[in-house]
Parts: structure tokens; sequence; C-alpha cells
């Protein structure tokens, strides 16, 4: 099972995304996307969502960022009024700090220029560069897929997965440390002398959001994601069996083993997507490097060991 705490920092990570994704997207420009005179908001071509002084939000600037992003984030992001609220406030705070910086003339400074040429040479560069290496759309043929699955057989064994479900308990004060052992405790021998009942008592008593409206199940999964503290017992039970009372950094952990999955080969039709992505990425990388040696092919190439031995000095 994974640790409880995992979930609670969700919205967080997906406000990170996102402010991520709309900074650094492929085909975005950082710094020449926005180019208003001082004092003047062009994206207000519609309704305000939200708005800062002079700045504002509007719906096409928002519905071009939710369209940027992968769509399970896009997902979970639309769930999350709150982070979505908090990067609109982001957003809002950097447009006016860039309309202070204009008023000034920031964009003006060599540094800043300088800093801006070699930006736009770069998304120029990689856009450009994507443009003459897109691979043929009938890449991989099935049988360079085949080739490629059955060259790498031995990379594709999947390791031992564990269905456990658990009843957890959490120990938020450590003066209740002894009680909620107890409580732990009682459980587990409950659920040890009734094993059927496991489901019932994890749905009414585990304190784990997201397991315990399966009854504590927790899925398919492979020891390594396991909370540390319990693996050497999940790897040790029997199908069916339940575990006595553990003890983790965030509470106690009462668990069942519902089933086993031996170590086995992944077969292509689980591999076919990652793997045909994987071959195209690869062939793109190659026609990309070819493109480039061909650039420095089409010239007489001369470099000048005087003027560069002056640069290492």
């Amino acid at each position: 099972m994974k640790k409880p705490t995992l979930l609670v920092g969700a919205g967080a990570l997906t406000l990170l995304v996102v402010a991520v994704g709309l900074s650094l997207r492929p085909g975005a420009d950082p710094v020449a996307a926005q180019q208003p005179a001082p004092g003047v908001n062009t994206e207000g071509a519609g309704p305000a969502v939200a708005r800062l002084g002079n700045q504002q939000i509007d719906l096409p600037e928002l519905q071009r960022v939710l369209a940027g992003l992968p769509a399970e984030t896009r997902e979970q992001l639309r769930g999350n009024r709150g982070a979505l609220e908090a990067w609109i406030r982001s957003r809002l705070a950097q447009k006016a700090v860039l309309e202070q910086a204009d008023a000034q003339g920031w964009r003006q400074r060599p540094e800043v220029e300088q800093q801006t040429r070699a930006a736009t040479e770069q998304i120029v560069f990689r856009d450009y560069m994507l443009s003459v290496s897109q691979v043929p759309a009938d890449y991989p043929s099935a049988a360079e897929l085949q080739q490629a699955y059955d060259s790498g057989n031995a990379q594709w064994m999947t390791p031992p997965l564990y269905r456990v479900s658990q009843i957890f308990l959490a120990v938020n004060d450590p003066q209740n440390l002894d009680s909620v052992r107890r409580q732990a405790q009682e459980l587990s021998r409950k659920a040890q002398a009734a094993p059927a009942e496991f489901a019932a008592l994890a749905t009414q008593y585990s304190q784990d959001p997201g397991t315990a409206q399966q009854g504590g199940d927790s899925g398919l999964q492979p020891l390594q994601q396991l909370v540390p503290e319990v693996r050497g017992v999940v790897s040790r039970l029997k199908v069916g069996a339940v575990s006595d009372a553990l003890q983790s950094a965030a509470g106690f952990h009462v668990l069942k083993l519902t089933g086993q999955q031996p170590a086995r080969t992944a077969s292509l039709d689980e591999l076919r997507e990652r793997l045909t992505q994987a071959l195209r990425a690869q062939r793109q990388e190659q026609i990309a490097k070819a493109y480039l040696e061909g650039m420095l092919n089409t010239a007489t190439l001369s470099i000048d060991g005087a003027e560069l031995n002056k640069v290492l000095e």
C-alpha cells in the first residue's frame, strides 16, 4: 500500500505542473510571447476571468493554458478549483511584475536583449529540427516492433506483484501511540479470526482515504511501492492470511494478502504503445543527427586554432 501522506500534496503538485507547463511547453516562447507596450494588457479580448490592476486573464487565455496540458493533468486541474485559482493569482502577479519591468524599460537592457535572442534562437532551432526530423507515420512496422521486442526480451521482466488490503490507523499525536497500537492489535485479532470480514473492518475503521471505501484493497503492486516497514511481512504472507499490527512512520497497518502474481515476461501487446513511442523517439533522434551532419558536409568547415586557443587561455 502507498503511504497515506502521498495523497496530501496532490493539489500543490498539479499547480506546479501547470505553472511549468505554461512556461515551458514545446513551441512556447517564455520571453517573446508577451510584447505589450508598458501598462497595456493585450490579453483582454473578452470578459475577464480575473483582474489585478491593469492586468487580467480572459477566458481564451485560460482555455489555451488548459489545452496545452496533458489530458490527465488537465482533468486533475478541472477538479481542483483551489489549484486553478492559485495559478490565476500567480499568473496575475507575474503580469503585474512584467508591467513594472516594462515601465522601466527592462526589455531594452543589453543583458535582457541578449538572453531574448538566445532564447528565440533555441526555440526556432528546436521547432525547425522537429519539422525536418518527422518520423514516417507507419514506423515502426509490425516486423520492426517484433524485432525490437525479441532483441530486448530480457528487459521485459515484470517483478512479482502483490494484491494487498490494509486497515490503516494514523498516529497524529505521539501521546496516542499506545491506544492506537492497542486498537490495531485488536483489529488484527478480529481479522485473523475471520479473514472474510477484513473488507468490512477496513471500510469501517481504516483511515486511509485511498483504500478504505474499497475494503482496504490497494490493487496489484510490486514490493518496492509498499511502505518499507511492511515489505518483508507482505513477501512472507500466504494468500488469504492476515498480518499482525505493524508500525510505520505514519501509523499502524493490518495487512491481508488477497492475491499474488509471480514474476513474468510482459507480452508484446502490453508493451506495444511504450515500445512504439521509444522506437519513434529513437528514429527521430537519428534523423535529426543525420540532418545536422548533412549541414556540416554542405560547406567547407574551418576552425582557427589560434583564435580558439585565445578563448581557452
